[in-house]
């Protein structure tokens, strides 16, 4: 048996200037958060971070559950446990046995304050916050709930050898912004139910760049963490592009070229090759509905170049065509109204479905 990743979130430094969410802390305060598994197998740990925090984090209690079954979750047989400042802990192993598409409870106790958290700030699920400790209880009735997840960065699960793994590594339209929140909706949930054996973990951060940092590091900076610390990983699906060509607007930066950005697919293709892996890229997908302050008509013009580029090079070991897949046939800048969240940037649930279906299980293998 071995361990490998059942579950991964990319997690933000809460001092980076995030447009979805504010930074939080906490103190005398439960945080229970849903983590639904990509994978399953024998007995489960979890990966607690602390990567951007200032401060130790003290983690005075902590469980896991299925249902209404809670086990304490430990450190060095510890019940309580300290984080250090720009760290991580992995919990003692749990004989929790799970399965894909289990929905993981995880409940932490934070006994002091905390300081900002590190978090992953989109991710298409609640976490629920109550006073005091609170992680034996089976409901938080009361409880305040915002849509991110703190200091949880993975669930590493036991499973048998050869188990496949594919990191989805990319932006909002794979962690999942303009789904329905909660319903596991996303579209790495929708390839995962797809997929015949091993499974995909899903990366993706709302409004990371390939090029440039901002909301989160940008992708080649975080490959190495984000897809080559994934256990047993032998696959990167990637969907970078709108960011880098919408953002620059909005902040004031000079647009970015598609040499610019073919050169960052090369490199990212490169990387992955030189560890390894098969890489399989998406088209950067249509976002001409998300008005004038994203949607230029030279960042669209760019877009097109850049898709003929990955339609056509031999960088890429496959390629899953989600600008076609979505786009009103119409109108092929924009996203098919039937599949639009409704702000023109972002997929709705079916919309999410329609990207998961173009990528085609032979190139995964998985």
């Amino acid at each position: 048996m071995i361990w490998t990743a059942g579950f991964r979130t990319a997690v933000l430094s809460p001092y980076e200037q995030l447009q979805f969410s504010e930074p939080r802390s906490f103190v005398d305060q439960t945080v229970r958060q849903v983590l639904h598994l990509a994978g399953g197998g024998q007995a489960l740990r979890l990966r607690l971070t602390n990567r951007y925090g200032r401060t130790p984090l003290t983690i005075g209690a902590a469980t896991v559950g299925v249902g209404g079954e809670l086990v304490a979750l430990t450190v060095g047989a510890a019940e309580r446990w300290v984080v250090p400042a720009g760290e991580e802990a992995v919990t003692d192993p749990v004989d929790l046995p799970v399965t894909a598409g289990t929905d993981l409870v995880v409940s932490l106790y934070l006994p002091e304050r905390t300081g900002l958290a590190t978090h992953s700030h989109k991710p298409a699920e609640v976490a629920r916050i109550a006073a005091g400790n609170q992680v034996r209880q089976a409901v938080l009735p009361g409880a305040e709930q915002v849509e991110a997840r703190f200091y949880i960065s993975g669930v590493d699960v036991l499973t048998p050898p050869g188990t496949a793994i594919a990191v989805a590594f990319g932006d909002s339209w794979f962690e999942g912004v303009g789904t329905t929140t909660s319903a596991n909706h996303r579209s790495v949930d929708f390839l995962n139910r797809r997929l015949r054996r091993g499974w995909v973990v899903n990366q993706g951060i709302a409004g990371n760049r390939l090029l440039r940092d901002g909301v989160g590091e940008h992708a080649l900076a975080r490959f190495d963490r984000d897809v080559l610390s994934v256990p047993a990983v032998t696959h990167v699906l990637v969907h970078f592009g709108i960011n880098d060509l919408g953002l620059p607007t909005m902040l004031g930066e000079p647009p970015v070229t598609a040499a610019a950005l073919v050169d960052g697919f090369r490199a990212l293709a490169d990387r992955a090759h030189g560890a390894g892996l098969r890489i399989v890229a998406g088209t950067i997908g249509p976002f001409a509905g998300a008005g004038p302050e994203i949607s230029t008509p030279q960042g669209l013009a760019t877009r097109r170049e850049v898709n003929d580029w990955i339609r056509t090079t031999d960088a890429f070991d496959a390629v899953f065509d989600v600008a076609r897949a979505v786009a009103n046939p119409d109108a092929p800048d924009h996203i098919h109204p039937a599949l639009d969240s409704g702000d023109g940037m972002h997929l709705n649930d079916r919309g999410a479905e329609a990207m998961a279906a173009a990528v085609n299980l032979d190139d995964l293998a998985l």
